[in-house]
């Protein structure tokens, strides 16, 4: 059974990931500092998978346990989501992203290089295209960001595209993904961020159970249907296999390849509110705010090239994505938190 690492494994994402790797016949290692994330989401994985993951605590800039944990375990491949993700938070504290999201990649790489384990699976984002000149967007588009997050990880990317010219042994995959949201169909594992949600579903979702009062949203004079700004929002369940694909598509010339991870279908914040109300049958009250910093119009992907290079495409629509995270938030309205 092959090992994969998957650091930031018990987030949102990797947790869902890690459902994915095990239910495909991985060995998931996670490495977790629990910063955004909690130890319940273990037994929560277990309960779906009937095995529970293997897990270390520790974080990922902890270069003397990234040697530990290299040195006891013979990875295939690392799948990295380690770093922390709000768009808002990270123009307010800059130097607090670039040390955990590019310290810690660099950290990371290091202890690879050290024990010779040359692939992996980079969750980057769509926001290393910036306010892009058109849409969709596709992987060949200008790169340029409008906020910290972002640029760490373009920065990021830029660590790997170098290492990856300077010696052949690295393989990397770049998924650009768009907006993940929803929850695994079991209502055991979903999204349950620190304080007030800075993602759009999650803040919706709490607004409907009576855990938030009202959404704010962030500007109505954008350049939209609506005035609201647009997303491609991608499934969760989706997305954990997107990277099952890109583990399982390294070519031996494979070098720093880039794919978006999204549906091609854009949703203004409004419609994201109606569609939830419908499939909730709650009551989502919402108040408009100034445009928040680092934000951009319309963002969504074309998907093309991950469909025919790694064999991936999303499977569930707007639909599913509702119904799940409805499931996730109505059964644990406190997210991970003993009731």
């Amino acid at each position: 059974m092959k090992k994969i690492l998957v650091t930031g494994g018990t987030g949102f994402i990797g947790s869902h990931t890690v459902v994915s790797l095990i239910e495909r016949g991985y060995h998931p290692v996670i490495i977790d500092n629990l910063d955004n994330s909690c130890r319940t989401v273990l037994d929560r994985v277990e309960r779906i998978c009937k095995v529970r993951p293997t897990f270390i605590e520790a974080d990922v800039r902890d270069a003397s346990a990234l040697d530990a944990i290299f040195s006891e375990h013979d990875f295939e491949c690392v799948i990295h989501f380690s770093g922390l993700k709000a768009v808002g938070e990270s123009v307010e504290k800059p130097m607090r992203y670039y040390s955990n999201n590019v310290e810690g990649s660099i950290a990371l790489l290091k202890a690879m290089r050290k024990h010779e384990c040359w692939k992996l699976v980079f969750s980057s984002s769509s926001t290393v295209y910036g306010d892009p000149e058109q849409v969709p967007i596709t992987e060949s588009a200008k790169l340029s960001v409008t906020n910290p997050y972002g640029q760490t990880k373009l920065m990021v990317e830029n660590i790997l595209r170098d290492l990856s010219h300077a010696d052949q042994r690295w393989k990397f995959t770049l998924l650009r993904y768009f907006n993940p949201v929803g929850a695994h169909e079991s209502g055991l594992i979903g999204e349950d961020p620190n304080g007030i949600p800075n993602n759009l579903m999650p803040y919706i979702a709490q607004v409907a159970v009576g855990r938030l009062e009202s959404l704010r949203v962030w500007g109505n004079d954008y350049d939209t249907p609506d005035g609201t700004g647009v997303r491609d929002y991608i499934h969760v369940v989706d997305l954990a296999e997107a990277h099952i694909n890109a583990l399982e598509h390294f070519k031996p010339s494979h070098g720093c390849r880039a794919y978006n991870i999204g549906t091609g279908e854009g949703y203004s914040v409004l419609d994201m509110v109606k569609a939830f109300e419908q499939a909730s049958g709650q009551r989502v009250p919402y108040s408009i705010e100034a445009r928040r910093a680092g934000d951009v119009a319309t963002s969504y992907a074309d998907a093309g090239l991950s469909a025919k290079e790694i064999g991936w495409a999303a499977q569930r629509g707007l639909a599913e994505i509702m119904r799940d995270q409805w499931n996730w938030q109505h059964n644990n309205p406190n997210g991970y938190t003993e009731q």
